[in-house]
């Protein structure tokens, strides 16, 4: 178990060498870079648009059920709303749904490469197939999994507001008042933070159970599985270490 974990953690760091490594034609990469973009982006925007308007909601009726009863203004649900989505909800929840839905869709695409033998074609070639597959998913993810989540905490927000002041649980100038209330810019930083780390987390683990798979179909099922698995537990783990660095 020891020595499968330190030969795959070593084999992943020299695989980033080959990564990094100058791209041979500008231009291919430029364009799979921007359909990557198109795919996680628009691909990703209606899961989570849905996950992040229900999980403002809940947030903002479970708070409402604890303070009831309670001296704490209302006003303080659309700040708890506000600081609970930004700093943790809208990072973290955004990126495990995106390590299940793109993450796995990264390893399978390379997998079915991988065993169709397209991989080995383009390397006889004399492609660099790790930077051109892997790097233009790497920038990709980078740039839109951060506007993602950005997005998510926008709809996160929306949904709190629609779960508490239409139903009339709170009135509006009391929700938005709470929003606009205690503002710590450095929470925006710590969410960006997040997010990038995330991604790179997401898209590198996934990009690696798919790249290396062997064997057939079922290999392949169990390498996204990983992919989804193994990164959902490191963001959860780099979660935590980004929370104890930049809160302490």
């Amino acid at each position: 178990m020891i020595k499968r974990l330190l030969f795959h953690f070593g084999n992943f760091w020299l695989w980033k060498r080959r990564i990094l490594s100058k791209p041979e034609n500008m231009k291919m990469y430029y364009n799979e870079t921007i359909r990557q973009m198109y795919d996680i982006g628009i691909g990703s925007l209606p899961i989570v648009f849905l996950i992040s308007v229900f999980i403002g909601a809940v947030t903002a009726i479970q708070f409402r059920y604890q303070m009831a009863g309670t001296l704490i203004p209302n006003y303080y649900i659309g700040y708890i709303v506000r600081d609970m989505t930004i700093i943790e909800l809208a990072p973290t929840i955004t990126c495990i749904v995106l390590a299940g839905k793109v993450g796995s869709n990264m390893a399978a695409e390379l997998g079915g490469m991988r065993q169709k033998e397209h991989i080995d074609a383009m390397e006889i070639m004399g492609v660099n197939t790790s930077a051109f597959l892997i790097m233009p998913k790497l920038i990709a993810a980078l740039v839109i999994i951060p506007i993602l989540v950005v997005v998510a905490a926008a709809f996160s927000i929306g949904g709190g507001y629609l779960a508490t002041v239409p139903t009339g649980l709170f009135l509006s100038s009391d929700y938005i008042k709470g929003i606009r209330a205690f503002f710590v810019p450095w929470n925006f930083f710590m969410m960006f933070i997040k997010s990038v780390t995330f991604a790179y987390i997401l898209t590198s683990v996934s990009c690696y159970q798919g790249y290396f798979v062997k064997g057939g179909s079922i290999e392949l099922g169990a390498a996204s599985t990983r992919a989804v698995v193994y990164s959902d537990i490191l963001i959860l783990v780099a979660d935590y270490l980004i929370a104890v660095v930049l809160t302490a």
